[in-house]
């Protein structure tokens, strides 16, 4: 288990850009062109086995890898949501109401941890596909009967023999989506032109809040690098969603999502989760009361196709993420925020540099699905 990083002091988050720039040089940050040095361009792209990620991609949105053959990856991380599938939070197999956002997608193979709670390794996306589809309150899909309808289909044959030499098998269904999740990534964002050289990619009022970002805001605290996160786990305070808390919204719903959380803490091991009504975070990895509500930082690369925010889906606008963070975040004691006093300008400038994180929409055609055939007696 990697150590869990915590916030700055607080005396440190208000530093000014050179003073911030330099703590966080040390932490890897790589100086570009004219931007603080606090900024990075997005990593080059992971090596992609061309067979492996071809058959990936087909596997990613069909439906036969859930259990009653509903949903597919794509359903909570579709495309056209930003990878994400643009509720606050998701909805699983069957009808489970799920207590957390689904996450994007984009760059994933560049992440520290999977998992809002951090309990994946990010280094393993193979684990990670595996979780998901297995997982009850999310595919609910036996790897046995997985594996044995995609052998019941011809082309699905043919192309984990292109790909493994082999036929279709759990790890290597896991592992061809995994490969695929290595070609989702950001492309065109203009702060990444801009850091590449472009100095006219980016708007007067996003370069204003680039510097509020890395300087006063102290936003670079945690979103800084080449992923726009420090890769860590943090707790800001940020309210779980009001439907979850059964503040508001349908009392059914409520309770659905909070037998799916209470289910999440029992097979987590979780001490005393049945007096348990809110999502503490990192908390169920470690059992460590330090780390009650920590959440993984998530990257920013392309927030602006992303909504809603926030581990909870609490959030449906960027405006609404500034202004908690301007207000000294949530209520929690442990998050270490204070208010930033900022004005509406720089509020709206902090938006408009957010706004330039963001690529062009995913171009994604979806694959013709093969489909089963009989096959010959002693051919299976």
């Amino acid at each position: 288990m990697r150590e869990t990083p915590t916030f700055l002091p607080r005396a440190a988050r208000r530093l000014g850009g050179a003073a911030l720039a330099a703590f966080l040089m040390a932490s890897g940050a790589m100086p570009q062109g004219g931007a603080p040095e606090v900024f990075a361009p997005l990593p080059d792209p992971r090596e992609v086995n061309a067979a492996r990620a071809a058959l990936g991609e087909m596997l990613f949105f069909d439906s036969r890898l859930s259990g009653d053959m509903a949903n597919s990856c794509a359903t909570c991380h579709s495309p056209e949501a930003g990878w994400s599938d643009g509720q606050p939070m998701s909805t699983g197999y069957t009808g489970v109401e799920y207590f957390r956002n689904a996450p994007s997608l984009f760059n994933v193979a560049n992440r520290t941890y999977f998992m809002w709670d951090g309990r994946l390794d990010g280094a393993d996306l193979g684990t990670v596909v595996r979780d998901m589809i297995t997982e009850s309150h999310t595919m609910l899909m036996d790897s046995r009967l997985m594996q044995h309808r995609l052998a019941q289909v011809p082309e699905y044959a043919r192309m984990f023999q292109d790909a493994y030499g082999n036929e279709p098998y759990g790890g290597r269904i896991y592992g061809a989506i995994g490969e695929y999740l290595k070609t989702i990534r950001t492309e065109g964002a203009p702060f990444d032109a801009y850091l590449r050289g472009d100095e006219a990619a980016i708007s007067e009022a996003a370069l204003r809040g680039m510097d509020l970002f890395a300087g006063e805001a102290g936003c670079a605290a945690c979103h800084a690098g080449a992923m726009l996160s420090d890769g860590g786990l943090h707790a800001t305070g940020a309210p779980d969603h009001p439907e979850l808390l059964g503040t508001a919204g349908d009392a059914e719903m409520t309770a659905l999502r909070q037998i799916t959380l209470l289910r999440h803490y029992a097979t987590m091991g979780t001490p005393n989760y049945m007096n348990l009504r809110e999502d503490v975070g990192h908390y169920v990895v470690t059992k460590d009361e330090a780390d009650w509500g920590r959440f993984v930082t998530p990257s920013l690369w392309d927030v602006g196709q992303t909504a809603p925010y926030m581990h909870s889906g609490v959030y449906g606008t960027l405006e609404e993420v500034v202004a908690f963070y301007n207000d000294g975040g949530g209520a929690d004691d442990r998050a270490g925020l204070e208010p930033l006093d900022l004005n509406d300008q720089q509020m709206a400038d902090l938006v408009a540099f957010l706004d330039s994180l963001t690529g062009n929409a995913p171009n994604v055609t979806l694959p013709d699905l093969p489909d089963y055939e009989l096959r010959t007696l002693g051919q299976n």
